[in-house]
């Protein structure tokens, strides 16, 4: 195998019921690996029964109702317990995980663990996230920084959005191709470049709540906690 992480490596992504993470059911979820040049090597795909209604919003978001998971989908335990268990084993393959925006997914995945009697993931790394990489890369970019917005600007096909396994493919495929702009500011160590996502995420939350603070609101306050933070916090980007 390479030692360069974008040569291998996996992607992870999640479609569930809403965004509060503490709150939130997984409906659908996709763990895989990509090649070099962003094939697919390797895919797991579920679906869940959340065993909760899937709300109207979400469904349109997604696409898949209460009755379609019901019918098709697995328990939500055994689709969690699968879940934790696949991502682990990219893990202890020595494979970066690619997710955006990790603190939703992740944080998600940890009370959804904790809710069906789960080991959690314990301190999951390492991470690759577009969403931080591309805020520090490229901080005064105007425009929204959504999956769809960075596929558009890193030329990257999205065929199928809000769909796991696209948007888990599409991710990935992201993070190679800011390595391609980026390169040269990019660690090419993943313990390294673990740690450096810790500190911009952190570093753009404080910059953040400074400005929310002096044009919006005085008491606004938000978490830079990467890539698990509390639940109240870890908001979807939509």
């Amino acid at each position: 195998m390479s030692n360069r992480w974008f040569d291998t490596l996996g992607v992870f992504d999640l479609e569930t019921t809403g965004i509060d993470v503490s709150t939130a059911r997984i409906v659908q979820a996709h763990v895989g690996v990509l090649g070099a040049d962003g094939s697919v090597l390797e895919r797991r795909e579920w679906l869940a029964d959340p065993g909760v209604e899937i709300p109207a919003g979400a469904s349109a978001v997604h696409g898949i109702t209460t009755e379609q998971a019901r019918m098709h989908g697995r328990p939500a335990a055994l689709v969690v317990a699968e879940i934790v268990e696949a991502l682990s084993e990219l893990i202890g393959r020595g494979l970066a995980i690619t997710i955006y925006n990790a603190p939703y997914d992740l944080t998600l995945l940890k009370y959804e663990a904790l809710r069906h009697g789960v080991t959690p993931l314990h301190l999951p790394a390492p991470i690759i996230d577009p969403l931080v990489l591309d805020k520090a890369m490229d901080r005064y970019r105007p425009g929204k920084r959504t999956l769809t917005a960075a596929c558009e600007h890193y030329g990257v096909e999205l065929v199928g959005a809000h769909d796991a396994g696209a948007d888990a493919v599409a991710a990935g495929r992201v993070a190679q191709a800011m390595v391609r702009v980026h390169g040269s500011r990019l660690p090419l160590d993943l313990e390294e470049l673990h740690r450096r996502q810790i500190t911009w995420c952190a570093e753009h939350a404080a910059s953040f709540e400074d400005w929310m603070r002096r044009t919006k609101d005085p008491t606004f306050t938000t978490s830079g906690e990467w890539p698990v933070r509390a639940a109240s916090v870890a908001a979807a980007v939509l």
